[in-house]
């Protein structure tokens, strides 16, 4: 393992922070958010905080958070189970079409996404019609627990789930095709559990601040309420989330079917897919052991970098990402980043930047470049490879993927 490159803080009755942030920014508001949940009683061992850190709801996005015994939901978040996916083809540059404004329309057109135009009813990212058969045989492997769950929570009868399995989303999910240093052809993506996450993560963290209410008053921030092993919600939060974050992970994997059916429309060389390949989460919880001890590990905007296994680090729209390989440091409970991490928020990114500003930023990549995405410039992030450099004791560059097409929720 090469040198620590962490800085240490330590504060008076908190678990230590550890952090990786060596030449990217850190705001105060950020700073103090890790020195709240740090503060809490069941943490163990120590915070780790990845490159990309910055503010978030009740925790740091962009943090490892160990806790015995106690989970925290608004450190896993209402996004549950977003993550990346990515795989690379047997396609090269030449093999692409000139004009990749149809290859673009033709992604847009087999995964609904946030701003689809063309779906009408009221949420315009879902499946209108009856979904394709894909997704049908995708939800008969998560219609069972779905049942159970709803059947002691039956409001979550009433969200989108099913017509929301294969669909994008909105805000910083994407769909991109990308070129790797040879010049290969890969094909990522970015979303998470969609409208039914969504509902499972507001309704346990409202539930988490209601059953301890009479304890608000001794916690930093009412958006730290958590679980205790064996309370009455724990057991029941574990199984919605875990149902959550399988959800998650199978929306990603019929999305990059379709992405792969409509590439075979547009491009008539036959080509293979998944010659390396990659389905991770980063934003979740799950049980793992670390140092020794069986502990839940919420990764709040961070991947899991166990020695050897391969994970996705995104650059923001216009700049390049990473396929990397973990290289198990336990510091960081054997994680990463997972991407590049925001430095100010959509609104002022929006007041920031114009149109041009937005063009400039992405020329070269056939993608949206209207107003509405302006939020997304990536001057609206940290710098990828600062945040890369910071991380160097964690993973190991495997390629380095730059965007020719963009799809964005």
């Amino acid at each position: 393992m090469n040198k620590q490159n962490y800085e240490l803080l330590e504060i008076a009755n908190a678990a230590p922070i550890k952090m990786w942030t060596e030449g990217v920014p850190v705001e105060d508001d950020a700073k103090q958010q890790l020195i709240n949940t740090a503060k809490m009683p069941f943490i163990f061992k120590h915070l780790a905080v990845m490159p990309d850190v910055h503010l978030g709801k009740g925790s740091t996005i962009g943090s490892v958070i160990p806790t015995h015994k106690a989970i925290i939901p608004a450190a896993v978040g209402v996004d549950i189970g977003c993550g990346m996916i990515a795989c690379k083809t047997t396609l090269n540059a030449r093999d692409l079409p000139d004009n990749l404004g149809p290859l673009r329309a033709a992604i847009e057109k087999a995964v609904p996404h946030g701003r689809t135009p063309n779906r009408g009813g009221r949420d315009k990212g879902s499946w209108c019609d009856k979904p394709p058969t894909l997704v049908d045989e995708a939800w008969k492997s998560l219609e069972g627990t779905f049942r159970e769950i709803t059947a002691d929570y039956p409001k979550l009868k009433n969200t989108n789930q099913y017509k929301h399995l294969g669909t994008l989303g909105t805000g910083n999910h994407f769909i991109e095709v990308c070129l790797d240093e040879k010049d290969a052809v890969w094909i990522m993506l970015h979303s998470g559990s969609r409208g039914v996450g969504n509902a499972i993560g507001t309704m346990f963290i409202e539930l988490a601040k209601k059953d301890m209410q009479q304890h608000l008053c001794n916690i930093p921030d009412q958006d730290l309420a958590y679980f205790e092993e064996g309370s009455k919600y724990f057991g029941d939060y574990v199984k919605a989330v875990g149902w959550g974050q399988k959800f998650a992970k199978t929306n990603r994997e019929i999305m990059m079917q379709h992405v792969i059916d409509a590439m075979r429309k547009i491009i008539t060389k036959p080509f293979e897919t998944h010659l390396e390949a990659v389905n991770c989460h980063h934003n979740y919880v799950q049980k793992e052991t670390h140092f020794g001890e069986e502990v839940y590990v919420t990764r709040k905007g961070a991947v899991s970098a166990k020695k050897g296994e391969l994970g996705i680090i995104p650059g923001s729209m216009g700049a390049r990402s990473y396929i990397v390989r973990g290289l198990g440091n336990e510091e960081s409970f054997q994680s990463c980043s997972h991407g590049a991490g925001r430095v100010m928020s959509r609104t002022k990114a929006k007041k920031l930047f114009t149109i041009e500003d937005q063009q400039r930023a992405t020329e070269g990549v056939e993608c949206r470049k209207d107003a509405d995405v302006i939020d997304e410039i990536p001057m609206a992030y940290k710098d990828i490879d600062a945040v890369m450099r910071a991380q160097k004791d964690l993973v190991e560059v495997m390629y380095v993927l730059k965007q020719v097409v963009c799809v964005k929720g």
